[in-house]
């Protein structure tokens, strides 16, 4: 799972995190972590964001306070997370036990020419969601901490934030459905059942 910089490779943690993800609904940042979660198998339980750049996070909590009963897990990455990082307040106060965020760091923004962000220059997201009321964190830069970091999200015992350090070398794209209206539709079916007429 370590790619020759010694940081891991984002698509094989995708991979691990969304093996045998049983009822776990994902949303995704837009660019790489959409690319990933596609690439790991398309499901109607993804909501890949083409675009909203600061928004997975307060998605996800939507979602996990509309379905407590389902886990919920958002995929991004840090430029995505700087830039809605007064999420993880209002995450925190709400505090939704079904609800983990992890972010996946190449300290790049890799959708606009790979211009880095702050926490190139060490800006630690870790320590900000634990300031804003975050009790359950982890920051992971090794493999063998990858099943610790699988578990938590199973765990019901959110609200869970997590970073992982991962290689900011480009991966072959995997685009998921183009229309906004599709991906929404097949989640909520997916959710509440293919007759379900009302918002999640």
């Amino acid at each position: 799972m370590l790619a020759s910089s010694g940081k891991l490779d984002r698509r094989e943690l995708t991979a691990a995190l969304l093996a045998d993800r049983g009822e776990l609904a994902v949303i995704a940042g837009l660019g790489a972590p959409a690319w990933d979660i596609t690439a790991v198998g398309d499901h109607p339980l993804n909501l890949p964001l083409w675009g909203a750049m600061g928004g997975a996070a307060m998605i996800g909590l939507g979602l996990a306070l509309a379905q407590p009963s389902r886990p919920v897990l958002v995929l991004t990455g840090d430029g995505e997370m700087l830039m809605g990082i007064g999420a993880l307040a209002t995450i925190a106060v709400k505090a939704p036990k079904n609800l983990s965020i992890i972010v996946q760091d190449n300290e790049h923004y890799g959708e606009t020419g790979m211009q880095e962000t702050a926490t190139r220059h060490g800006v630690d997201l870790v320590t900000m969601a634990k300031g804003a009321g975050f009790q359950r964190t982890m920051f992971v830069t090794k493999p063998d901490e990858v099943p610790a970091l699988r578990a938590a999200i199973h765990s019901g015992d959110g609200p869970f934030f997590a970073v992982a350090k991962i290689d900011a070398a480009s991966k072959k794209l995997v685009l998921p459905p183009r229309d906004g209206s599709i991906i929404q539709n097949r989640m909520r079916e997916a959710i509440l059942g293919p007759s379900a007429h009302h918002q999640l």
